[in-house]
């Protein structure tokens, strides 16, 4: 068991508040700060801590995987499986989705095989894994996440009232279902620029009108889809002319209040908008991009991923476990990941890890107990715990604290 920093990273969609707090630092930070890593990617492995030395995590698990990651080591080829993050969005991130493992393997072999370099800011395929991915709302946290039931879209774009949006609500509606949407999305996605330019300004002018109307009267379709109109004008006022704001208007717009969870599979389409959570994924770092975005869009691959199935609101409901202990369970093999509420004077709680581990503090400071050893872990700061170590127990320090612990599923 050892202290873990986690790998700090910038993108323009981050805070110069949030993780700063968190961490303890000098508000505001000097750039957006958007993700802080606990994990062993290649590309920002987090840094142990052993006898006042740091070292990669990534060459810790590599130097020896059957001690640091026990039996699970040949089953995840000596790596990591998961990867465990802070994010902070202070704007929304792009819209996109990622790919099934097989989709990753082929992808991967295809780019490298094209002589496209890790770090070509056109590569989609960044390693050969998949990316299932959770995350657990820190504060209010806000996300558009899997196409919406097609009968529900279709009230929608009726109540917009845009009359160059009725061909589009009446081919949905004459087809309700996956094959509907996929082809709504791709008609609209792939909308030459000349079309885009005439539609969009019109939707956005219904926008405007549903929600200066949303009040009049008893018209309960001016209250049905306030948030999600809304959202529609922030997107296209930060991205002025992107099909990816005609995209919004077809996706669940969700509000995750702290300690409330979601999950991605492969192939959901979403964009997280703000807020600041956990966020506990397969060790990758793919990522299919279809707008709202100034980085790399590559249309016909992410059409390639797409699940359109439409996805009924995807929370994760943690199970309650007594002890302030809640643990949420996935389909993902690679992770399952435990919260902690720690009152001051309780007993220690066991910190269930069958193999490698990551307990990470995010409120106050938590002791870490093995043996007699004990590790001090700040707000803001992770611990790496070794298949190798012995039974983990959590006590909160110095007043109530929040520990995470992310482990590989035992499913």
């Amino acid at each position: 068991m050892h202290e873990l920093v986690g790998a700090l990273r910038s993108y323009a969609w981050g805070s110069r508040t949030a993780l700063a707090q968190l961490c303890g630092r000098p508000v505001p930070s000097a750039h957006p700060e958007a993700e802080l890593w606990f994990g062993a990617h290649p590309a920002d492995p987090a840094q142990v801590r052993i006898n006042g030395h740091s070292t990669s995590l990534l060459d810790v698990v590599t130097a020896n995987p059957q001690r640091e990651l026990g039996s699970v080591a040949g089953e995840f080829g000596g790596r990591l499986p998961f990867l465990l993050k802070i994010l902070a969005a202070e704007e929304a991130l792009s819209l996109q989705a990622h790919p099934s493992l097989e989709q990753a393997r082929v992808g991967f072999q295809r780019e490298n095989r094209a002589g496209m370099a890790l770090d070509s800011p056109l590569r989609n395929y960044r390693d050969e894994n998949h990316k299932p991915e959770l995350v657990v709302a820190l504060d209010r946290f806000e996300a558009l996440a899997g196409f919406r039931t097609p009968t529900v879209t279709v009230r929608l774009l009726h109540a917009l009232e845009v009359p160059e949006l009725e061909p589009y609500a009446e081919l949905l509606a004459a087809q309700p279902d996956s094959a509907g949407l996929r082809t709504l999305f791709t008609t609209w996605i792939a909308l030459p620029q000349v079309s885009l330019s005439t539609l969009l300004p019109k939707v956005l002018d219904g926008c405007v009108r549903y929600l200066s109307g949303r009040d009049e009267g008893s018209d309960s379709k001016r209250r049905e889809f306030t948030a999600e109109i809304r959202t529609a004008l922030e997107l296209a006022e930060a991205y002025p002319g992107d099909a990816g704001v005609l995209a919004a208007l077809l996706l669940n717009r969700i509000t995750l209040e702290p300690g409330e969870a979601l999950f991605l599979d492969a192939g959901n389409l979403h964009a997280y908008l703000r807020g600041v959570g956990v966020e506990i994924m397969a060790n990758s770092d793919n990522v299919l991009r279809g707008g709202l975005t100034p980085k790399h869009v590559d249309v016909p691959e992410l059409l390639r991923v797409l699940d359109f199935e439409p996805l009924d609101l995807p929370k994760v409901q943690p199970e309650v476990l007594g002890n302030g202990v809640f643990r949420y369970r996935t389909p993902a093999s690679e992770f399952v990941l435990s919260r902690f509420e720690l009152a001051p004077g309780d007993e220690p709680v066991p910190v269930p890890h069958a193999g490698p581990g990551i307990a990470l503090c995010t409120h106050g400071a938590v002791g870490l107990l093995l043996g007699k050893d004990q590790l001090r872990v700040e707000c803001g700061r992770a611990a790496w715990i070794s298949a190798a170590d012995g039974e983990i127990r959590a006590r909160a320090l110095d007043g109530a604290a929040q520990l995470f612990c992310a482990a590989v599923s035992e499913n």
